[in-house]
């Protein structure tokens, strides 16, 4: 099977295991504390619901001007790797910070550390990524790259279990210490991993019309995903009062994900991203009406394949479709895709302020910026069908 021999050459690429194994690090980091941080601010530190908005808020802020600001320019950098090791030493220096907050301020100026720099490290170790395989791997390189992302999912689901059972023992303090040591391996490697000069590869890769009504709908499909990564864990904790369930029911999309952003790859591929996008929202659709319904615990189980399937999507094909609309620069398209996640999150930590405490009622936000993204794709695939496939107007939108 073609699949399964990409994905055997996939390990190994030349020079590259540095940089796949520093992606699984950094997500067993951020899925160690990723459904216990706002958990932690609320019990751990005492911070008000307004509190740890703000936090989130302004140290996303400034995370978004940091990354779009870097991409601008990253593309004329001969060496892209300098960026991640610098965002991985100021987040390592932000989390010393923030293990020790104990107040609101303590804790903001911990957090701005954190967050501020770590656009860099995602978007331009997938900017060096891209660049990397389309010499190494020119044959599949857009499934390696997705395959780069289901590295990262793998880690973090590996730390959304490693981080559950080191709160039953360690409490939070263990929790922070885990992402620290993500961030410590995340830094070693990127130091061991080689970095070519890449020239000129923008010929080896099949770029998309820029599509602005598509950035809006994506962009409304991460504040949906970004609103629930923030307010699940929440309302999970006061549904079922035990903070470890998420780590739980987060990670059980661990396999669902690696064989979903597989399939999604091949599917988009053969039928095409914005087609793929599409089926997978209605699965994102399902499930925050169903999150509003207020479940049982087996219910919330049992909806994870559908959205582990969505995120597949979200993080995996969308994230090639956007940078192929700027795939002569690869440093800006990848920064681009990061910043429409980060807008996102600021959306979504604003939102809920429209529901008091944290109801499952807050889903219904989600929910209905998933129908008006679908609205958008609507409109963009039916205007496609009707466009004949020879028109140099096809897949404009």
């Amino acid at each position: 099977m073609k699949w399964l021999a990409d994905m055997t050459a996939f390990f190994r690429i030349h020079g590259a295991k540095p940089l796949i194994i520093g992606m699984f690090a950094y997500g067993i980091g951020m899925g160690i504390l990723a459904p216990m941080n706002a958990v932690y601010m609320r019990d751990g530190i005492g911070l008000s619901k307004w509190e740890i908005t703000s936090i989130f808020s302004i140290a996303l802020l400034l995370n978004m001007i940091t990354t779009i600001a870097v991409g601008l320019i990253s593309d004329r950098m001969k060496r892209k790797k300098t960026l991640p090791v610098i965002a991985s030493v100021l987040c390592i220096i932000g989390l010393t910070i923030y293990m020790q907050a104990s107040t609101y301020g303590i804790a903001l100026i911990g957090m701005i550390f954190i967050v501020a720099p770590s656009g860099l490290i995602m978007g331009q170790l997938f900017a060096m990524a891209r660049n990397h395989f389309m010499r190494h791997a020119s044959a599949f390189f857009e499934m390696a790259q997705i395959w780069l992302r289901t590295t990262y999912s793998v880690g973090f689901f590996t730390g959304l279990l490693v981080g559950a059972n080191v709160y039953l023992f360690a409490d939070f303090k263990g929790i922070l210490w885990g992402n620290l040591l993500g961030y410590v391996m995340l830094l070693a490697l990127l130091l061991v991993f080689r970095e070519e000069e890449v020239g000129s590869l923008s010929q080896k890769s099949m770029g998309e019309p820029l599509s602005i009504v598509m950035l809006i709908a994506l962009l409304l499909l991460s504040c949906g995903d970004a609103l629930r990564g923030l307010y699940l864990p929440l309302v999970v904790v006061q549904k079922f009062k035990e903070p470890q369930l998420m780590s739980y029911l987060w990670s059980a999309q661990a396999v669902f994900e690696l064989l979903f952003m597989t399939l999604a790859g091949y599917w988009a591929a053969k039928y095409g991203s914005k087609k793929v996008i599409y089926i997978a929202s209605l699965c994102a659709l399902v499930v925050y009406i169903t999150y509003a319904l207020s479940p049982p615990l087996i219910i919330f189980f049992m909806v994870q394949p559908l959205y582990s399937f969505f995120v597949s999507v979200l993080y995996g094909v969308a994230m090639g479709y956007v940078q192929r609309m700027f795939h002569t620069r690869v440093g800006f398209g990848s920064s681009l895709y990061v910043f429409l996640s980060q807008t996102a999150s600021l959306v979504g930590y604003v939102l809920p302020f429209l529901v008091p405490g944290y109801q499952p009622t807050i889903f219904v936000i989600p929910a209905a910026l998933v129908m008006t993204s679908l609205a958008l794709m609507t409109f963009i695939l039916l205007r496609e069908k009707r466009i004949p496939n020879n028109s140099p107007l096809k897949h404009h939108g």
